[in-house]
């Protein structure tokens, strides 16, 4: 269903990393001074970041844990829940929608707030994730993510991205908010490389499928082909393995069986298509290898709960914008 990428990497872990493409529906650059607070809100299907740039501030979860944010610190909030970030605990936090806000451009804003205190300063973003691929990884990623140069592996390239970042946000230039989105989308993407690298999590399940070499092949086959008539035996011979011994071990490591797996990406391929809006039920049942109809509806109502045209009609509902600047 899609098309050859000559720039695609061949391992399985660097294809879900090379998916990670993002679509920005917010960003930000905040220059706030204490005492100060803001509510960030729920973004079902995106991804909340916080870059401190200068000073420091303290993010409040939705489950009421605190975290410390310092200079040249990145924090992710992968599964869009609300949050807030303020200068010190027990401050107002009003929406982030209901505060002052100037449109530099469609997607990016300047953000001045406070008591006239000591200054924070920040860049902020919601950002989406386009390909079934990496909606599938950003799932496994934990509600929060805390990145700093101490934690970057000795060769990263993140110490001096978030330096950038810094010297960039400092004097809005010309061109400045176009290398700020920029600069934001790759340290997300280095954020999530750093975790995958670095945290025993990120060795289970589905991502430790894929770090294995031949659970690893087999995902990836299924990811590149979701319209092929994959079978267990078909998948096992691709990677020399008998067919018991691959459906056994599939199902232990990732935590389901084969083709129930192969079932979920096609609905997932099939949702994302919905959200486009470029597609009929009838012609998405077609090329994700379905004889009819009908049954492309029962397994797509099956796995996500929604018939297609139900997730047709409501394909911009979680897809919230962020209100023009005021």
């Amino acid at each position: 269903m899609t098309g050859f990428d000559p720039w695609a990497p061949t391992d399985p872990l660097g294809e879900a990393l090379h998916l990670l493409r993002m679509n920005g529906a917010f960003y930000c650059r905040t220059d706030m001074s204490a005492p100060w607070g803001m509510t960030m809100p729920a973004m079902p299907g995106h991804l909340w970041f916080h870059v401190v740039t200068a000073g420091r501030c303290l993010l409040r979860t939705a489950d009421g844990a605190t975290h410390t944010m310092n200079q040249n610190e990145l924090f992710l909030v992968p599964h869009g829940q609300g949050h807030a970030l303020l200068s010190e605990p027990g401050i107002a936090a009003p929406s982030v929608m209901d505060l002052p806000r100037d449109l530099v451009s469609d997607r990016y804003e300047t953000l001045r707030h406070g008591g006239g205190g000591a200054p924070t300063h920040m860049v902020c973003g919601a950002i989406r994730f386009d390909q079934p691929g990496a909606r599938h990884l950003i799932e496994v990623l934990p509600k929060t993510l805390h990145i700093g140069a101490a934690d970057a592996a000795p060769d990263s390239w993140l110490p001096s991205l978030l330096r950038l970042m810094a010297s960039e946000a400092k004097h809005l230039r010309p061109g400045g908010e176009e290398v700020i989105t920029r600069l934001s989308d790759i340290l997300v993407i280095q954020a999530i490389r750093a975790w995958l690298e670095s945290d025993p999590a990120a060795r289970t399940g589905w991502l430790g499928a894929l770090h294995d070499p031949q659970l690893g092949r087999a995902l990836a086959l299924i990811h590149r082909r979701p319209d092929h008539a994959w079978t267990v035996a078909e998948l096992a011979t691709e990677l020399a393995m008998s067919r018991s011994a691959f459906s056994a071990r599939f199902t232990n490591v990732v935590g389901e069986p084969v083709m129930r797996y192969v079932t979920r990406w096609r609905m997932q391929v099939a949702l994302r298509s919905f959200e486009d809006g470029r597609t009929t039920t009838a012609e998405l049942a077609r090329k994700l290898g379905y004889r009819s109809e009908a049954a492309f509806a029962r397994a797509f109502k099956r796995v996500l709960g929604v018939s297609p045209g139900a997730a047709k009609k409501r394909r911009g509902d979680d897809q919230p914008g962020v209100s023009p600047a005021g």
